[in-house]
């Protein structure tokens, strides 16, 4: 079930976007002039069609939902009628063939700023950006921070989640500050500010940087109550059930629900005898935690369960964040900013081997991303589709051939040397592109089935 809902999130995700993508050339198109023969969304077998007239656009859902194309009239792709000539992609102005290219990724862009926009204004449940435990030897360590500091602000921007907080670090570290400024309230409501200190190395990859920085939520001692679970972990083939209480294991005594992590956490493919406490009765059962390799080397222990956490207590680390959707109209053209040049700034890193590759993802991380969004709730599937949507746009616009981003740049030398690029030189940039293209998407695939056999 669960692999199920992880698949329909993702295929609406990818019509969502692909959609909104194509539509970009399509209404351009129709715009200047260009006759259009088919929308497609998909490839492959077609499964709904739907056109008006044999002269009109050909609207199209197809088989395999992992992209889509708008064909239009074009005499290198095929003979033209010669009434059709006038309305063929190929004869048009430079400034036309431009917009037309350019409309996908800037759609997707749109869409991007419309989503943000949508949840800003809708609101967000998060958690207070206050700071539990503080290890030695990080980077929030070696700046001052305290257990209890509650975050306001991080270079002068207002922080009223626990995620805002990481957003503007993250984006700070991104954008090459290296000394960024957070505020902060002392847990004796003094008002105090901490200087977060980078190296370039500090930021080489999100999780090592997360690891170093040391900026972790505080959170309430909870009874160790388990909570959900997942279909196929450990937990729920060893018969542990939603509500039961955590009394012991292996005769220690599990007084809160981080005692438990840590103590599944040290026992990968390790036998655990556990007493429950399920309905007034006690139950012993046999649990065997599942290896998993973290981004580190380290092997851990997990069962696939979840803590219960008292509505009353939840309540109480939570605060609620909106916008006016006036106010929005900028908060979302600059969450959309930022993350666009993250996206570049992150292929720039990685290219010239400042950052890892391990940045990326590949199709597998983004369907388990689409189901996992999904299910924290309606905003976060939301946030999600933005952030997908803004690194379709960046990366569309890329100048590699085969890719949007390709035939801008073909367009740009024509209209710097008056004449179109010769089409054999083309053909060649396009087969390079693609054998470049596949070889990332080759990297990224590899790279998601590692994290996922991991």
């Amino acid at each position: 079930m669960e692999t199920l809902h992880t698949l329909f999130y993702f295929i609406v995700a990818i019509a969502i976007l692909v959609a909104f993508h194509e539509l970009g050339h399509f209404w351009v198109a129709r715009k200047t002039g260009v006759k259009v023969i088919r929308f497609s969304i998909g490839f492959g077998k077609k499964l709904w069609v739907f056109q008006k007239s044999p002269d009109q656009t050909e609207f199209v859902i197809s088989a395999i939902p992992l992209g889509g194309y708008v064909k239009m009239v074009d005499e290198r792709e095929g003979e033209v009628r010669p009434e059709d000539l006038p309305y063929a992609f190929n004869r048009q102005s430079v400034a036309v063939r431009t917009a037309i290219v350019a409309a996908g990724p800037l759609f997707n862009l749109i869409l991007a700023v419309f989503l943000f926009w949508l949840v800003m204004i809708i609101g967000e449940t998060g958690l207070k950006p206050i700071l539990g435990e503080v290890q030695p030897g990080t980077l929030a360590a070696e700046a001052g921070f305290q257990s209890g500091d509650e975050i306001l602000r991080v270079n002068q921007k207002p922080t009223p989640t626990w995620s805002i907080a990481l957003d503007e670090v993250f984006s700070s570290a991104i954008d090459g500050q290296r000394d960024i400024v957070v505020d902060v309230k002392t847990s004796d409501e003094q008002q105090q500010f901490r200087v977060i200190a980078l190296v370039d190395e500090d930021i080489k990859s999100p999780e090592d940087f997360n690891e170093r920085l040391g900026l972790k939520p505080w959170m309430p001692l909870i009874k160790p109550v388990i909570g959900k679970l997942l279909e196929d972990g450990a937990a729920k083939q060893a018969g542990l059930q939603s509500g039961d209480l955590i009394l012991s294991a292996d005769g220690q005594a599990i007084q809160d629900w981080r005692q438990w992590v840590e103590y599944v956490q040290a026992k990968p493919d390790t036998p655990i005898k556990v007493v429950v406490e399920r309905h007034e009765v006690q139950v012993e059962l046999q649990i065997i935690p599942r290896k998993e390799a973290q981004q580190d080397g380290k092997v851990i222990g997990k069962i696939g369960a979840g803590v219960d956490v008292p509505k009353e207590l939840l309540s109480g680390l939570q605060v609620e964040y909106s916008l006016s959707p006036v106010a929005a109209i900028p908060a979302a053209f600059e969450k959309t900013w930022f993350y666009a040049t993250s996206t570049l700034k992150m292929i720039g890193k990685m290219f010239i081997g400042t950052a890892s590759v391990d940045n990326l993802s590949g199709p597998i991380s983004i369907a388990q991303y689409a189901g996992q969004s999904a299910e924290m709730g309606f905003t976060a599937f939301l946030k999600f589709l933005g952030l997908v949507s803004v690194s379709l746009g960046v990366l569309n616009l890329l100048p590699v051939p085969v890719l949007d981003g390709g035939h801008l740049l073909f367009y740009a030398v024509e209209l710097i040397k008056g004449s179109p690029v010769p089409d054999r030189l083309q053909m060649y940039f396009q087969q390079l592109g693609m054998f470049l293209l596949m070889a990332l998407m080759a990297l990224a695939l590899f790279l998601d089935l590692d994290r996922l056999f991991q």
